[in-house]
């Protein structure tokens, strides 16, 4: 442990000793470590994925509280970072679409409201964000954030580089199911990476896939790649708590593992469904009692006060998030969550979620569910999946993939109806229950000034930043052009 081999040295030289804190007192300045995966569900052993083996997050979950009922309030990226790193809701700092703030027209947060590493640094800690792996330690993590931040709240990707007896605030973004890519040559390529490190590769065959898929071979193999890429995540989050090991640091650290929203596919990122809600969060360390499981509901934002309040600095009052092992926390009865525009994509939907029911309103009900998005289109499983559909091989249940149209509003059972394909908004035995939820998102909207749908000039100001991608190939800036044509002319007609 750093702290005390740096005190050991000092009393071996001044003649001095005292008592250091037996290991599990509280530590007044733990360090706290984020742990944050991309495009993953919780697809872990200890979540009750059977088809393989998480050692790694398995053991950190059994060494501190795995909260079971974890969601995001947001089902893409940049929203949803820039809700954890405030501890705000996306849709109250005006962050709610993805990829803004990019161009001409700038996101300024609202007064007051500051990222969290700020409040770290000003309290002495040390602020890193760094990639995995990172032997080199020189590789910056992902920010991606919609709104204007200085650099300077970060103090370099290597906590390694702080001050001697200095606790740090730092966080590690791995790739996650990133890592499986959109082809089927890059399927392998994961699999193949996972094979020669682990000694084993997910048979496609094995795989149980959601009944809103079809048994597609080209999904089949996507799903095992994402397992595999799943288990590499695992050997990473291995390799994090190990460096903290060798360099003794520790007993002294919380380490905090979550993704940022679920598994990239037809119906979890980017929608409102527990596919693309639904991630895992564990959090361990000094203090934490092991061996525990939580079930109530939490937020994502969560972690933004957790993190505050684990190293003794004061949760701003304005904060949404809450405390989630604060003694006088009071559980949450629902989360709330919001989709809006997705790379060129418009869309406006909201949704609640209790323990047992979940409600969604979709605020453009006359556009497809799987609208053209130039991200999505272009994998491979969206491909086999509209094949399927022109083929007419998809059943009843696979068919909402491919809804023309959307309802207004939209409850599922989710003890009844865990995968949500049973749309109860019409049924008159749960009109009394759809009332309740749709008050109850109403005063949510209301009571966190839901900023909404962007301008069209701020639409445009990003569009041009999409346009002049340098990564772009021709192919892909059409595609670009006639979505986001596409997106103003149904616009115009009101859709």
């Amino acid at each position: 442990m750093r702290l005390r081999r740096i005190t050991t040295a000092l009393a071996l030289a001044t003649g001095v000793f005292f008592q250091l804190p037996l290991r599990g007192a509280e530590p007044s300045r733990p360090n706290i470590l984020w742990i944050i995966v991309d495009d993953m569900s919780a697809n872990f052993s200890s979540y009750g994925e059977t088809l393989i083996e998480t050692p790694h997050v398995d053991r950190l979950a059994g060494s501190g509280v795995r909260f079971s009922n974890a969601y995001v309030t947001a089902p893409v990226c940049s929203p949803n970072r820039s809700a954890f790193i405030t501890g705000m809701y996306q849709t109250s700092i005006g962050a709610h679409h993805h990829r803004s703030g990019q161009g001409e027209l700038k996101i300024h947060l609202p007064d007051g409201i500051r990222p969290i590493p700020e409040l770290f640094q000003e309290a002495g800690y040390y602020t890193a964000i760094t990639g995995w792996p990172n032997r080199d330690r020189r590789s910056v993590g992902k920010t991606h954030y919609n709104f204007e931040w200085d650099p300077a709240m970060y103090d370099g990707p290597d906590w390694g580089k702080r001050q001697p007896g200095q606790p740090f605030f730092a966080q590690v973004h791995l790739p996650g199911g990133k890592h499986r890519g959109r082809t089927l040559e890059s399927f392998d390529q994961i699999s193949d990476r996972v094979e020669k490190l682990l000694g084993s590769r997910t048979d496609p065959a094995k795989v149980q896939l959601p009944p809103y898929y079809p048994d597609d071979p080209v999904i089949r193999r996507d799903w095992a790649a994402y397992l595999d890429s799943v288990r590499l995540t695992d050997k990473f989050v291995g390799d994090v708590v190990e460096r903290l090991k060798e360099e003794g640091d520790h007993e002294d650290t919380v380490v905090l593992f979550m993704t940022d929203h679920g598994i990239s596919h037809a119906r979890g990122k980017q929608f409102l469904y527990d596919e693309g809600l639904h991630v895992p969060l564990v959090v361990a360390g000094p203090t934490i009692e092991p061996g525990q499981v939580r079930d109530d509901l939490v937020e994502h934002i969560d972690i933004a006060a957790l993190s505050l309040a684990l190293a003794g600095i004061e949760i701003p009052r304005h904060m949404q998030a809450r405390d989630i092992l604060g003694k006088d926390y009071q559980r949450r009865m629902a989360i709330f969550a919001a989709r809006d525009r997705c790379d060129e994509t418009v869309d406006h939907i909201r949704a609640l979620r209790t323990e047992r029911y979940k409600y969604i309103r979709n605020f453009l009900p006359d556009r497809p569910h799987l609208q053209p998005n130039r991200y999505k289109d272009g994998k491979e499983i969206l491909k086999a999946l509209r094949r399927a559909h022109g083929a007419g091989t998809l059943n009843e249940t696979q068919e909402l993939l491919f809804a023309p149209t959307r309802p207004k509003e939209e409850l599922y059972d989710l003890t009844e109806d865990p995968f949500e394909v049973r749309n109860l908004a019409t049924d008159p035995k749960h009109q009394a229950q759809l009332g309740k939820l749709r008050k109850r998102l109403d005063g949510w909207i209301k009571r966190t000034k839901d900023r909404g749908p962007e301008s069209e000039a701020m639409y445009d100001s990003n569009m041009a930043v999409f346009a002049d991608s340098p990564n772009a190939d021709a192919e892909q800036a059409r595609i670009l052009s006639r979505n986001i044509a596409l997106m103003k002319r149904w616009a115009a007609e009101g859709k």
